[in-house]
């Protein structure tokens, strides 16, 4: 009887343990798991511009809708007036429906000069056709290996960009030669490409600042602690997940991206977000 009562009690025990380690678990991700749009601003300088241009990042939004048509985060682009809209891939998504895509190009195709390059999920499933007809059906000017000439306050810039990887190595590393082919090099130069840790081998070409997403922040960041626990292709720990790099004379800025916490990893202290950068002329 005594042996049966200490074995009850010791169940007991050991219940109320785990009942507190789902509680304290719950609570961690609650307060932890945040899924409302965010913006980032960033600011770069350059003695390559006498005006300042100011930049909306879109990455990774994978058909994710925010609000009804797409209204919150397109309200949020209108707020920051950008000079222009860059959507550096997986804005769509090759299992999903194109429903959060299309809203939102509805939403600033015609608003704004908008520019794309292919992301990983876009390529797959041979879906890199498709996707880029569409982007071009609403106006946007698709970056597969070639560069664009663009005039923004006056000023002259170089905008470049090549397709994921994942539409083949051979046709990717082409396209980032035949982008950089000709090119002025006294202009600004933006890269677009959507895997950061492709940073070290593109640092060879001539551009002032890489735009990059595909690592989702890392899905998991601890504030000054982890800066990140996964990204594809770059494993446990990865390099590359958020906020400016630098290699050389080369700059990449990552953005987290914007898509949810659909996946199996859920993203901890890591909202989605939409990234503002501003590129200003140093001051002599």
């Amino acid at each position: 009887m005594i042996q049966g009562t200490k074995r009850k009690l010791k169940l007991k025990k050991i219940s109320i343990i785990l009942a507190g380690v789902v509680i304290i678990t719950g609570v961690f991700l609650f307060i932890s798991v945040d899924n409302n749009l965010s913006v980032t601003h960033y600011t770069f300088e350059t003695d390559k511009l006498e005006e300042p241009v100011r930049i909306a990042v879109i990455a990774d939004l994978h058909n994710r809708l925010y609000g009804k048509e797409q209204e919150e985060l397109i309200s949020a682009i209108n707020e920051q007036n950008p000079d222009i809209i860059v959507l550096i891939g997986d804005i769509g998504d090759e299992k999903k429906s194109n429903t959060g895509t299309i809203k939102l190009l509805e939403g600033i195709a015609e608003e704004y000069p908008c520019f794309y390059v292919l992301g990983n999920h876009e390529a797959r499933k041979e879906k890199a056709g498709e996707f880029k007809a569409l982007f071009r059906e609403y106006g946007v000017i698709v970056l597969d290996g070639r560069h664009e000439v663009i005039e923004i306050n006056g000023q002259l810039l170089n905008i470049c960009g090549a397709d994921d990887l994942r539409n083949g190595r051979a046709r990717y590393e082409k396209q980032l030669h035949d982008a950089f082919s000709e090119i002025d090099d006294s202009l600004f130069t933006l890269l677009l490409l959507h895997r950061p840790e492709r940073f070290p081998q593109v640092s060879e070409y001539n551009f002032d600042l890489m735009l990059a997403g595909h690592a989702h922040g890392g899905q998991w960041r601890f504030p000054n602690i982890i800066d990140g626990f996964y990204a594809p292709q770059q494993g446990l720990f990865p390099k590359y997940t958020c906020g400016f790099y630098t290699l050389d004379e080369r700059t990449m800025l990552v953005s987290r991206g914007l898509a949810n916490n659909g996946g199996i990893i859920p993203r901890i202290f890591n909202p989605p977000e939409l990234v503002i950068v501003d590129i200003l002329p140093i001051e002599n």
